[in-house]
């Protein structure tokens, strides 16, 4: 065994002798496979390697090692906060809901206050497929099923016999993973994409909702509060999903009308096995003898308006379970549920007179349901059984997800313009007008209902197939409503015109409402702001757009469909382009004002404000602990409400298993109701260090643009990150540049970041911090002083730099300098090379100085899991480097096979260094 394994084992103990038992269970597989030469490399069990060049296989095995290392540290993770649940209290673990009540209760709010809030909450995780999973669905599955086997393991009611049946099904599971092809021969398609969102919907999410539910109730009595109060299933926290596959479509040509079609079908009829899987269990958990002549009048009555409803199909229903009604009075509500099943299995939609249409419909049974269960005497069952089904309807709907539609403003325009053309008038002078230009056109166009173009007209690239989506929704919502669809995004929103255009696509599809003669739009237009100047002239661009005589139609009708009590606008800020475009301090400042002043633009015009907030895997795209996240969001901008997208593998290592799950989700919903309902009643004080904050910003990304915007950097960055192997991946749908050009500007987030964190530089995450702190110590003391001090009471600077200082650990010097050493051109590498290692090493010092102690004693844990990881990974960052010399040298000598070959190597290893590191981009 490593000296490294043993210590970490000596350090933290439990987990990583987990990690050593997964270990000898897959040595054991290799040696009964015949393959002893690949046991002698299994890391951390047998001494290291001496720089050995990797076959395929022996950069899969290192690949699995980390995917124990990664297993058993989230097994561990749930176990220690079982431990502290019980040692000491419910509110002994940070962030959930018993610690979140407590901080209410000591505030002085009392339960009447706190329940009066919670039921308005409105919480919604949208799931998304950008390319930063490089795992196949079929590996998380044998991944989900060994984490279940390690579960099992733990309890000790078994015999050392069952014990050993356990080891075996263990074995059995590694070997499966191990001859499962780790990585995606080919692009996945995205229907392939939408299944792997979708089991997370169907079978995670519905276990998690009731858990959730009396984790609640839990807290709510250990802090001594009322139960009865909980009573009404409408007092608790909505939550409900979004999903971007299948109807984002920004830069992803492959996500045609047809694919959204599919995927809002296909949405609406899993919702309902969902469903119907769930009243299916009511069924059998209502066994109890009662006549229909004794039901409640109501009931009786709704159950002869279901049967006639239903004709036959009712009669049948009802024929069973004879004297036991409740159960009959569930099972015409299967029955009407609009799918059709045979042999107890759903095979399609069954839209038919009778049939459910929306979800609403089936809650008011169920509410009769229950308060008919309560007049019976069964409160129980009413409060359980029949309050989770009700909850999982309220969260599921009819709809599963809500699908946003997202497309860039540039293909917005080239849309807009051609369907000018199709209508005579001069597309091309649309392109070269100005803001106020285009606005002008935009009032006249939407003072009437007539479209540019008519049924079946051929129309040019972009028109056409922005017009064939707004129809497929104008389709979908005529059938079913507008339930089921969430926002339409406008990513890279420029200016007000850029959302003006979008009534114009929804006008084309007839979906406007005219109600004396005025029209609105139904669905939300969402403003995305990206970059950095985007979000600094948000608060700007949504005045006026707020302020439109058409944008207040909309809303005001928006809200009356939707049941809110005050006008909502939503608005999704990004976290990836902004940090791209000027580095993490600056992302991280524009992001906090900008939601600052659109709150106060809400007040202004007497709009709830809801953030989208767009963020991804890593710390340069928004990523970090959740409960930290929420805290240091500006005050009152929850207000309520919250959507933020969980994506790629997030949503594995988040949601994968289902008590991580429930903690992810516990540590989002009740993280955002606490601070919701705390900004409600307390009052706002200024924000002290907004200032400095503000002036260390504006250094950082004076700083990190000088790097980035070098004449020779692109060239660095070309050569020295895997950057062109990532772009040959086969990992996700979506291409990794927007156009295609090789440009900073064009090339997405998310390849960007992954680029720079394979190579263990990190840069996108620290870079320019170092210089703006050592310029504030050195020209403002005082400043540096308060900062420092800050650290431990603020929430907002401590959340910035404890992600920054989780990326510096991350960092390794020596690894890369070795991938520098892929820079062909001495005098470009030394230069961007000197610069990258001078802020990594003063960026390091500063971080020091403010947190007081090294990473070592503030973050045990952290720092020997990046420990054990940088072992092993020292050999895959090595096998990469020298694959990706010879696939380059491969290509320009036009040895296309042989190229390919070795690409399959190199993507191995990406594969493997993105589970050691535990993300990609």
């Amino acid at each position: 065994m490593s000296s490294i394994l043993n210590l970490v084992k000596q350090k933290i103990g439990k987990p990583y002798e987990d990690l050593e038992f997964l270990l000898e269970c897959f040595r054991e597989v290799l040696l009964e496979s015949n393959a002893p030469e690949l046991a002698k490399l299994l890391p951390w069990i047998n001494p290291a390697p001496e720089h050995i060049q990797f076959r395929k296989r022996d950069i899969q095995l290192y690949s699995i090692a980390f995917q124990f290392l990664n297993l058993v540290e989230i097994n561990a993770a749930v176990q220690e906060r079982r431990r502290q649940e019980e040692e000491h209290s419910l509110s002994a673990v940070n962030g959930l809901w018993a610690q979140n009540l407590l901080k209410l209760k000591d505030a002085g709010l009392s339960q009447e206050q706190i329940v009066s809030l919670l039921g308005n909450m409105r919480i919604e995780p949208v799931l998304t497929a950008h390319p930063t999973e490089a795992k196949r669905t079929t590996v998380l599955e044998h991944q989900r099923e060994l984490y279940l086997l390690l579960v099992k393991r733990e309890n000790q009611m078994y015999t050392q016999a069952e014990q050993e049946e356990i080891r075996r099904e263990i074995k059995l599971c590694i070997e499966r993973l191990w001859r499962t092809g780790e990585i995606f021969l080919e692009k996945p398609d995205v229907m392939s994409e939408l299944r792997g969102i979708l089991y997370y919907l169907m079978n995670v999410f519905p276990e998690v909702i009731p858990i959730l539910d009396r984790k609640l109730v839990q807290a709510w009595k250990s802090i001594g509060f009322d139960e009865e109060l909980l009573k009404n299933s409408n007092v608790y926290p909505k939550i409900t999903f979004g999903n971007w596959v299948g109807g984002d479509r920004d830069g992803h040509p492959l996500v045609t009308a047809e694919v959204t079609k599919d995927t809002l079908r296909l949405l609406r009829f899993d919702a309902l096995v969902v469903i119907r899987r769930q009243l299916s269990k009511l069924v059998k958990e209502l066994s109890f003898s009662y006549v229909y002549e004794k039901a409640t009048e109501k009931m009786r009555l709704r159950i002869k308006e279901m049967i006639a409803e239903l004709g036959e199909e009712g009669e049948q229903a009802f024929a069973r379970n004879h004297g036991e009604v409740f159960r009959q009075y569930v099972n015409l509500m299967m029955a009407k549920l609009p799918i059709d099943v045979k042999r107890e299995h759903a095979t399609e939609l069954k839209d038919e007179a009778g049939k459910y249409r929306y979800a609403k419909e089936l809650l008011a049974d169920l509410f009769l349901l229950q308060e008919s269960l309560i007049t019976y005497g069964s409160k129980s069952i009413a409060y359980a059984e029949v309050h989770d089904t009700i909850r999982l309807v309220q969260t599921f709907g009819f709809r599963l997800a809500r699908l946003d539609i997202r497309q860039n403003s540039r293909f917005h325009d080239l849309a807009i313009a051609q369907l000018m053309k199709a209508a005579s008038q001069d597309g091309d002078a649309f392109l070269e007008w100005s803001e106020q230009e285009r606005i002008a056109f935009f009032n006249q166009e939407l003072q009437s209902q007539r479209p540019f173009t008519h049924p079946n007209m051929s129309l040019e690239k972009e028109a056409q197939a922005v017009t064939d989506v707004y129809k497929v929704l104008s389709e979908h919502i005529q059938k079913y409503g507008h339930y089921g669809i969430g926002s339409l995004i406008v990513s890279m929103t420029r200016n007000v015109a850029d959302l003006l255009a979008v009534y114009i696509f929804v006008r084309e599809a007839g979906l406007l409402h005219e109600e004396a003669g005025e029209l609105a739009c139904p669905l939300h237009v969402v403003p995305l702001f990206e970059t950095i100047e985007d979000l600094q002239r948000s608060k700007e661009i949504m005045e006026v757009f707020l302020n439109h005589p058409f944008t207040k139609r909309s809303l005001a009708y928006q809200q009356q469909i939707n049941g809110y009590t005050r006008p909502l606008q939503q608005i999704m800020v990004g976290y990836s382009d902004s940090n791209k475009d000027g580095g993490i301090l600056a992302s991280a400042i524009a992001l906090y004002k900008a939601q600052q002043e659109l709150v106060g633009v809400g007040k202004k015009y007497g709009i709830d404000i809801q953030f989208f907030h767009g963020k991804g895997g890593t710390i340069s795209r928004g990523a970090g602990p959740t409960h930290w996240f929420l805290q240091a969001l500006p005050f009152g901008s929850i207000n309520g409400n919250i959507r933020l997208t969980e994506q790629g593998e997030t949503i594995a290592q988040k949601y994968a298993n289902k008590m991580n799950a429930v903690y992810n989700l516990e540590l989002l919903v009740s993280g955002a109701t606490c601070q919701s309902i705390l900004h409600h009643f307390v009052k706002e004080e200024p924000y002290p260090f907004l200032s400095t904050l503000e002036r260390l910003a504006e250094e950082s990304k004076k700083f990190y643009t000088d790097l980035v915007h070098d004449a020779d950097f692109i060239q660095f960055f070309s050569e020295a990150t895997p950057i062109d192997a990532i772009e040959e991946s086969k990992i996700g749908s979506r291409p990794a540049r927007r156009t295609g050009k090789r440009s900073l500007a064009d090339l997405r987030a998310i390849p960007w970041v992954f680029s720079w964190s394979q190579t263990r530089y990190h840069l996108t995450s620290w870079y320019g911090v170092g210089y703006a702190l050592e310029k504030l110590m050195k020209e403002n003391t005082a400043s540096f002083e308060e900062l420092k001090k800050s650290v431990k009471s603020d929430v907002f600077v401590r959340y910035i730099l404890t992600n920054v200082d989780t990326s510096l650990a991350a960092t390794d010097e020596e690894i890369m300098n070795n991938y520098a050493q892929l820079v062909k051109s001495k005098a470009v590498r030394e230069k961007i090379w000197q610069s990258i290692v001078n802020e990594l090493r003063r960026t390091k010092e500063m971080l020091t100085l403010l947190l007081g102690r090294p990473l070592e004693e503030r973050r045990t844990n952290h720092y020997y899991s990046n420990l054990l990881r940088a072992s092993a990974m020292e050999e895959l960052h090595y096998n990469q480097i020298e694959m990706l010399k010879l696939w380059r040298w491969q290509k320009a000598e036009g040895l296309s096979k042989d190229a390919e070959n070795t690409l399959l190597g190199v993507l191995l290893t990406i594969n493997g260094i993105a589970g050691a590191l535990r993300h990609t981009g």
